[in-house]
């Protein structure tokens, strides 16, 4: 991998779009709305849409939920080509690109956990946060010496891999944009502003590889190029411009979508229990009604 400014060109001929769900829990109607729109665009396209199965954390990963999805998503009337990508079965891609990270000096090695980071901050009410909500990463680690890190690592220390922010924007040496074009037709060019993640985790503890690192070699071995996601998504896609610079690795267009909520305007999420997809099936429900609500609550045909 080297470096290398991804290209911004228009989508080629026939765009590859992916929806990429994760097996810690039942789908719900916000999955829906995501899976059908990049089946929706896929066909307006005449392009190609396939499925990654996002199973990177084994703790969270369950397989009767991949089960269950892949059965909801038939039921739904998704149609996708090749046989889905498990990222559980591609770990050393996600190591290659960590370790050409951290041979070029662009990735350390954290030892602190997180309720050190924000010890770290001293007796502050708030704290800087990134655009999840976490509180930034003061620094503690980028400084010890390479001795002291293999030390500590030679004594079984448990560490996290952190890009150095500083020198990795000072690598690129240009301004990173990318294209956004949201659910319409007419797409901008954005700025990145990766620097709002500071030294942001690129490698976890308990796994093996980040979900920016995952998502951003995954869609260039798989050649994606419109990503259709969730807005809740957009922040992250300044850091995932980066890592894509840095690693030379192809930037596809995005089209962030709007979230599906509850009566409280609250996104819906696996963690509140949503009411599932295979809630509504048990209910009677048929692909086509779950379509027709989707369509009066987002207000577009689907």
């Amino acid at each position: 991998m080297t470096l290398e400014n991804a290209s911004l060109a228009p989508t080629p001929d026939r765009p590859v779009c992916r929806f990429a769900p994760s097996p810690n829990g039942y789908l719900h109607l916000g999955h829906a709305y995501s899976a059908l729109l990049n089946q929706l665009f896929a066909e307006k396209s005449g392009g190609r849409l396939l499925l990654r199965i996002e199973d990177i954390d084994p703790e969270r990963s369950r397989r009767h939920f991949e089960t269950a999805l892949l059965e909801d998503l038939g039921w739904l009337g998704l149609v996708w080509e090749d046989p889905p990508r498990r990222q559980s079965a591609h770990m050393s891609d996600y190591r290659a690109a960590l370790d050409e990270l951290s041979r070029r000096g662009l990735a350390y090695p954290c030892f602190c956990s997180r309720a050190e980071i924000v010890q770290a901050w001293g007796q502050r009410t708030e704290w800087p946060r990134d655009p999840d909500g976490t509180a930034l990463y003061p620094g503690t680690c980028r400084d010890l010496s390479p001795a002291e890190r293999v030390s500590r690592i030679t004594r079984g220390a448990r560490f996290s891999l952190r890009l150095d922010m500083t020198k990795a924007l000072a690598e690129t040496k240009t301004q990173l944009n990318y294209r956004e074009f949201h659910e319409s037709d007419d797409g901008v060019v954005v700025v990145a502003e990766p620097v709002l993640w500071g030294d942001a985790l690129i490698g976890r503890r308990d796994v093996p590889a980040s979900y920016h690192i995952a998502c951003i070699v995954d869609d260039d071995i798989q050649g994606v190029t419109d990503v259709v996601r969730g807005v809740d998504l957009e922040a992250a896609t300044g850091l995932q411009r980066l890592l894509q610079a840095l690693l030379g690795l192809k930037t596809p267009v995005y089209r962030h979508h709007r979230l599906v909520t509850d009566e409280q305007g609250r996104k819906l999420s696996k963690s509140k229990s949503a009411i599932s997809l295979r809630d509504f099936r048990t209910r009677g429900a048929t692909p086509d009604n779950l379509r027709q609500k989707l369509a009066r609550r987002m207000g577009r045909t689907l």
